[in-house]
């Protein structure tokens, strides 16, 4: 099933009503029906992952944790290395050949397995460390991999935050639920009045025919699409999750605002973010083979060398970032640009921060406006990557940026009221993230004005069903994160 589909809306209602008239041992077994009536609407035969995933993770888990109980931590932690290698070669192997076909056999991925099966590793590894006692309950743990919200496009959410709000009563708060609602509405705001309009233009500009200044354009409308598209499909899953009284992660806090490469990795996909450091950056770096190359290096470069350990690490986790998100040269590239760009501003900080500071530039209101402006388009250009499996065509396109623009013969596909539509649309996510970034949550703040908020909710609701790009035969195209 998809968020965007006709049946959600409709699942999503007759669950909630469902939930809150059961009572509370009962509602933990309804969310774990709904999950898997929700995966099964995908495909019955992408139900055999899920399950792989779910039985060896119960299996393997309850495996270390008694090695755990019987020799201590530490003893544990080398005789359970050789099961939990096995854990992960099994499940990223199936991630990999799953992505291998969807690469080049144009077969389509089981919903949601990247972020279902990077949340079941990291209970599993928190297992392994002794964080987390193992699940014994069978149900509990199928639930925390299956929880629908999050099947679609994440967020990844940690065991021990998500698995005990599972697994407890949620009695019905209307404020919560309204709350819930108000952020689905704005998801799909974003979804299907913002980003499926900014698809279309991306789309023409995409073709052979344009060229020149046209990329330029064409990394814009990818900045858009993306953003309207991933929080939207990120607000939809939050905000059913909190309507069902289910706190899950906050995955973007208004990237768009960010003055460095660095801070902008903070804020978009923070979740993946976090998991890749607290379970590559961190082991990397601290391993035996960096401790030594460290002392090495300090020896010869004392200044350089005391943070060599800390970019190779770097590089390494951005590589497998970049392998997440598709096992082609464009998304490997795509990481190993993100990882020397944030080096390169490292290294360059001092010299930065000594300029800025004799010009007193920190000072100034548009000295911020110009660095928030210089990383949205540095990030634009690096997000284009995306695009162009051939790595070779992005460099041809990039190198022709600075001639005249060519477009499409057909134009972009959008007329005037679309462009309307479109303009005024990203002028008001716009205004929410200035609100949000200096005020808060807008939701808190209309709570107490109901006219006003009645007023606006009423407005999305219409624009969302008269404006919304719903493609040919009234169907909005996936999430761009379902292929992750």
């Amino acid at each position: 099933m998809s968020f965007i589909s006709y049946s959600f809306p409709v699942f999503a209602a007759a669950l909630l009503v469902l939930y809150y008239a059961l009572p509370g041992h009962a509602q933990k077994i309804m969310l774990l029906m709904a999950s898997y009536m929700f995966y099964l609407w995908a495909g019955r035969e992408k139900l055999f992952y899920i399950l792989i995933t779910t039985l060896t993770t119960y299996g393997a888990g309850r495996f270390a944790d008694r090695v755990l109980q019987m020799y201590g931590k530490k003893a544990a932690k080398s005789k359970n290395r050789v099961l939990l290698a096995v854990y992960l070669a099994v499940n990223f192997g199936i991630l990999a050949v799953c992505k291998l076909r969807f690469t080049f056999q144009n077969v389509l991925l089981p919903l949601g397995i990247s972020f279902y099966m990077f949340q079941s590793a990291g209970y599993m590894l928190d297992v392994h460390r002794g964080r987390v006692q193992a699940e014994r309950n069978f149900l509990k743990l199928a639930l925390f991999v299956s929880y629908f919200p999050q099947l679609v496009q994440g967020p990844i959410s940690r065991y021990d935050k998500l698995a005990p709000q599972l697994w407890k009563e949620h009695r019905f708060d209307s404020k919560r639920v309204s709350f819930g609602l108000l952020r689905m509405l704005w998801g799909y705001f974003k979804k299907l009045v913002i980003a499926e309009r900014a698809a279309v233009a991306m789309t023409a500009l995409l073709s052979p025919e344009s060229t020149g200044l046209s990329f330029f354009v064409l990394t814009v409308f990818y900045a858009v699409r993306i953003y309207g598209d991933f929080t939207g499909g990120i607000d939809i899953a939050v905000g059913m999750s909190e309507a069902l009284g289910i706190t899950l992660p906050e995955n973007f806090v208004r990237p768009f605002f960010s003055k460095n490469i660095a801070e902008y990795w903070r804020r978009w996909h923070i979740t993946l973010g976090d998991w890749m450091k607290d379970y590559i950056f961190y082991p990397v770096s601290v391993s035996a083979p960096m401790r030594n190359l460290g002392r090495a290096a300090r020896r010869r470069f004392p200044a350089f060398g005391k943070r060599l350990p800390v970019y190779i690490s770097s590089a390494v986790t951005w590589f497998c970032t970049g392998i997440w998100h598709g096992i082609t040269p464009n998304f490997i590239l795509w990481g190993m640009i993100n990882c020397a760009a944030i080096i390169l501003s490292e290294e360059l900080s001092p010299v930065s921060a000594k300029i800025s500071g004799r010009l007193s530039l920190s000072d100034r209101r548009w000295y911020g406006a110009l660095c928030v402006f210089r990383t949205f388009i540095v990030m634009n250009f690096i997000r284009a990557l995306d695009l162009f499996p051939n790595v070779g065509e992005y460099f041809i396109r990039l190198s022709s940026m600075f001639k005249p623009a060519a477009l499409p013969a057909g134009g972009l596909g959008l007329d005037v009221s679309d462009y309307a539509v479109l303009v005024c649309g990203i002028a008001v996510m716009f205004a929410v993230s200035v609100i949000q970034e200096r005020r808060g949550s807008v939701r808190e703040l209309l709570w107490e004005r109901t006219t006003v908020r009645y007023t606006l909710t009423c407005a999305m609701l219409l624009a969302v069903l008269l404006m919304g790009n719903y493609g040919i035969g009234y169907d909005a195209a996936e999430f761009i994160y379902n292929q992750f």
